[in-house]
């Protein structure tokens, strides 16, 4: 559908079709709200945005998932674990205020009401950002849902199927809310930001070029993060490292923070910015849509992590699922934008995985026997697929092929056979007399992942690299990947855009990533995983409520 004309009249405009979007827009059509437009700037078929590729995990608790096996979680205990691990600022009143909300709202406005859209989750809960020191998750509230994100998404949009027929809701594609329109300008010398009201938004036709002027009397800001951009990702790079020469987007281009720009520009507040959610393990997106389009692995957790030289990363090693902050700190301070897990055939067909839907076929099409088999039996479709499509995967019989292969891979030969062959020496002459015997900081981490029976199922039982049984060396050359913005545009518990004096800005709320899942950085400094999908769908529940409230 296009806007050709400068009379579009609506109730409320959300500008993004996200998860958030989404949600809003089904929340207030079900609340009685007619006359709704969505503007979206992607195509139909990829309405959803970034959920619709996602993994569908969520940090919940108190569910039947966690009571079945016995974790004893509670509000209190994740808003504890929240707090040990955002090292939240002394100023970050409205992202602990959101921290608050989610730990008190997750099960009943996230949880309860997936299961009431008819979705549910494996039973498995998954542990994950346990944190380096016992910081992170003190126990597992990782839900997956069956049918990934793209089944969430699939459901909500049939869910307001029949609200585009009776055009109760129009969906613009392709278009682009370039910025809100006020009643008057935030820089009037009579009148305030917080108190000039939203009246409409300017929208621009990214086919024809063509701009209207859409009316409403609510605009929601629903167009994801700023880290679509990697120019915007260099700019706020954390100052605790210096932004890797090199790196893949794992967002969308279309999330380029020009929205949120100009609304700061007109008075609204962007806090957190530099704070990102980031993956260390990236590789070239083998159906690459865009520049530097990447894809995101869940690193091995046996895997050797290797610098440029196949040296092993340390003094500590760098293991998945305890802290992904901390692992892409230490991939950026390397001397080349590059890394490389080493591993063996044994080590990938148990641990191997990409994050998403797309890769995730058994999850996404909801085939239990499938999945089993692939968690039984080791998951070698997708280790073959990504050997066949990626050139960033190679395998070799020996370190010496392997090594030289890796070279072929890279502007220099780096990496010396003898070198490569010295690493894996070291780590397998540990267990010359038995695991009992080993003392490395990477094993223990495996060892006590293994204590909790879903990781056990997908992490292998420490051994020497160089075993007859391994089968064939594998090695990955990755990459850093920008992924979410942590920060955004600062919000308050009914999702209103608050500006740089605490006031809200009337008639303009903002939902999802863009505003930092909540208040301009709820996670803070590091997320626990999984605040993602279910902040989106809490932002966009609060300003619906909002927004129904006031009528």
């Amino acid at each position: 559908m296009s806007a050709t004309n400068n009379e579009n009249q609506y109730s409320t405009l959300i500008a993004g079709g996200g998860i958030a979007g989404l949600v809003t827009a089904l929340v207030l059509l079900e609340q009685g709200q007619t006359n709704l437009a969505i503007v979206d700037r992607d195509t139909p078929e990829r309405l959803g945005g970034l959920a619709r590729w996602a993994f569908g995990g969520m940090a919940l608790c108190g569910t039947k998932e966690q009571q079945r096996a016995n974790i004893a979680d509670s509000p209190e205990r994740l808003l504890h674990d929240w707090h040990c691990f955002a090292d939240f600022k002394d100023d970050d009143h409205w992202p602990k205020l959101w921290a608050q909300a989610y730990a008190n709202n997750n099960h009943q406005q996230v949880y309860l009401w997936l299961k009431q859209l008819g979705l549910r989750f494996l039973p498995a809960v998954n542990w994950v950002e346990r944190g380096l020191y016992g910081e992170g998750n003190s126990l597992p509230r990782y839900h997956v849902l069956w049918g990934t994100g793209w089944q969430l998404v699939e459901t909500i949009i049939a869910k307001l199927q029949p609200y585009l027929v009776e055009q109760k809701l129009q969906i613009f594609h392709q278009h682009k809310v370039i910025t809100p329109i006020f009643s008057t300008t935030s820089n009037s010398s009579e009148q305030s930001a917080a108190q000039a009201s939203v009246i409409g938004a300017l929208v621009l036709n990214e086919q024809s070029q063509q701009q209207a002027t859409f009316h409403c009397q609510n605009l929601v800001i629903a167009c994801g993060g700023i880290n679509g951009s990697l120019t915007n990702v260099r700019k706020h790079w954390p100052a605790d490292s210096v932004a890797p020469s090199s790196m893949l987007n794992g967002a969308n281009p279309i999330s380029d923070g020009q929205l949120h720009q100009a609304i700061n520009n007109a008075g609204g507040k962007l806090t957190n910015l530099t704070n990102m959610w980031n993956y260390a393990a990236g590789i070239a997106h083998p159906q690459a849509e865009f520049e530097a389009h990447g894809l995101s692995l869940i690193p091995c957790k046996s895997a050797l992590w290797l610098n440029y030289l196949g040296e092993r990363i340390g003094p500590m090693p760098l293991v998945t699922g305890f802290d992904t902050h901390y692992l892409c700190q230490q991939v950026a301070k390397q001397a080349q934008p590059w890394t490389w897990q080493l591993m063996n055939w044994r080590i990938a067909i148990k641990e191997l995985a990409v994050s998403g839907s797309l890769h995730n076929p058994s999850i996404r099409d909801s085939k239990l026997i499938s999945f089993l088999k692939e968690i039984l039996f080791g998951n070698k479709r997708l280790v073959k697929q990504l050997l066949a499509e990626s050139t960033e995967l190679i395998c070799a019989d020996t370190l010496d092929e392997l090594c030289e292969k890796m070279n072929q891979l890279t502007p220099h030969a780096y990496i010396s056979s003898e070198q490569l062959n010295q690493t894996v020496s070291d780590f397998d002459q540990q267990f010359a007399h038995g695991i009992t015997l080993t003392n490395d900081d990477q094993l223990r981490r495996i060892q006590h992942a293994r204590q909790w029976r879903p990781d056990k199922l997908r992490t292998c039982k420490p051994k020497a690299f160089l075993t007859k049984d391994a089968g064939p060396l594998i090695a990955i050359k990755t990459q850093l990947i920008s992924r979410k913005s942590l920060g955004g545009l600062q919000t308050n518990l009914a999702s209103q855009v608050i500006t740089e004096t605490g006031e809200p800005m009337a008639n303009l709320y903002c939902v999802g990533e863009a505003a930092g899942f909540g208040g301009g950085g709820a996670s803070g400094l590091r997320s626990l995983e999984g605040t993602f999908l279910s902040g989106c769908i809490l932002t966009a529940k609060s300003a619906a409520k909002a927004i129904i409230d006031k009528q």
